[in-house]
């Protein structure tokens, strides 16, 4: 997707294959706005000006580094979203995770999800076939233990940006705007543990976070489970430099659930 500013306007072009990606882009943000609005939490999305299959225009976000102040306040004002109980697992639609289809479905079954929506359909679109038979194999040898762990340590669904990396934050002068999600709802700690995968966001952050909202004890486990969707990801999308990062989570995952 080709992107550039223009006065008062972001605007996204799509040459992908999908010409559905820009809408359900716009989607995820109006969903994300509702329920910020709703509650009065402080965090901004871009105002949606137009969107087709070929076009995004964004109201422009003129940003800069964020404070040690502005971090605290967006931990704190992400657990806030975090806390709030969503009726469902899943989501209505399928959308995307960066470049690749992101599968969804309403679900009340996070681990079956997880394994089936996330794990189980990155594998799909992995172009080794034997890699893809290996993995496959692994996860099938481990999925039910790994369901049920999963289910156990799910305190309620959330609503999830889930794309949460460095890029997808950014700040201005009026505080935090969230922009590019890839939205569902499930397991507030699948989004934390994104923040974490490239460099992670400061410590303030993380402080600001955990004031409002602990991270619980399963945490360092949660971790690897769910950042291995997003290696998965960046392995079918950019290539081999992802491959030591899966097959060590895998590692982990066997040992731990095999």
């Amino acid at each position: 997707m080709l992107q550039q500013s223009n006065g008062m306007t972001f605007h996204k072009s799509n040459h992908s294959s999908h010409p559905e990606a820009l809408c359900q882009e716009a989607a995820g943000l109006e969903a994300i706005r509702q329920v910020l609005t709703e509650h009065q939490i402080p965090i901004q999305i871009p105002q949606v000006h137009a969107v087709n299959d070929h076009s995004l225009k964004l109201q422009r976000i003129d940003h800069r580094a964020g404070s040690a102040h502005q971090w605290t306040a967006f931990g704190q004002a992400l657990a806030q979203l975090h806390q709030i109980p969503q009726a469902q697992l899943g989501w209505l639609q399928d959308n995307f995770i960066g470049l690749n289809p992101q599968r969804n479905g309403w679900s009340d079954d996070w681990g079956q999800f997880f394994c089936q929506h996330r794990l189980g359909f990155q594998l799909t679109l992995l172009r080794d076939v034997q890699q893809r038979r290996t993995w496959q194999q692994l996860l099938d040898r481990i999925k039910r233990p790994l369901t049920q762990w999963l289910n156990q340590h799910l305190d309620h669904p959330s609503l999830l940006h889930g794309d949460l990396w460095s890029g997808n934050v950014l700040f201005d002068a009026t505080g935090v705007w969230l922009i590019d999600p890839a939205v569902y709802c499930g397991d507030a700690e699948a989004d934390l543990a994104m923040t974490q995968l490239f460099g992670g966001f400061p410590a303030v952050f993380y402080r600001g976070y955990e004031s409002a909202r602990p991270l619980s004890a399963a945490y360092p486990v949660k971790k690897i489970i769910y950042n291995l969707y997003h290696q998965l990801n960046h392995l079918n999308l950019f290539g081999s430099g992802y491959l030591g990062g899966c097959e060590r989570a895998f590692a982990v995952l066997l040992q731990r659930f095999g």
